[in-house]
């Protein structure tokens, strides 16, 4: 098994953290369940990939592209899904988001390009790097516009 580097094992971090914190069924906001749902979607695809780099899941190829094909297209919908200034009690998106929408919207693009840039994933070493490529894109937008 390949080492991973220790920004690949921040990226793991967070992505573990990710599929739980969003999952919010007391939501009743239309808008804002659909923003939760994409979220969750990247959130457990993250969650796939940081599994496999662990060890925790067997590799799978396919389930490994396909996650990161599915954080490229979910976070390709993000700025949509935001671009109403909806709110949810259940929400963990900060105002920030509608205060600095550009700064939102270039991190969202940062995500996707992240993803898109990811070569395909052929065995269990490749991993740790897709998760360092995407994961830092991730923390950048949570650390500034998600509730901690």
């Amino acid at each position: 098994m390949k080492v991973i580097k220790p920004f690949a094992i921040a990226a793991i971090a967070l992505s573990t953290s990710v599929a739980g914190a969003i999952a919010h069924a007391d939501a009743t906001n239309p808008a804002v369940i659909k923003r939760m749902e994409a979220m969750k979607a990247i959130g457990g695809s993250m969650k796939t990939l940081a599994g496999m780099a662990k060890g925790e899941m067997a590799f799978d190829a396919a389930k490994a592209n396909a996650a990161v094909a599915t954080i490229s297209e979910q976070g390709m919908m993000v700025p949509a899904l935001f671009e109403a200034n909806e709110t949810d009690p259940e929400t963990e998106a900060l105002p920030a988001i509608w205060e600095n929408w550009d700064d939102f919207v270039k991190k969202s693009d940062d995500m996707v390009m992240a993803a898109k840039g990811v070569p395909e994933i052929a065995d269990q070493g490749a991993i740790g790097a897709a998760l360092g490529q995407i994961g830092g894109t991730c923390k950048a937008c949570h650390d500034d516009y998600r509730k901690k």
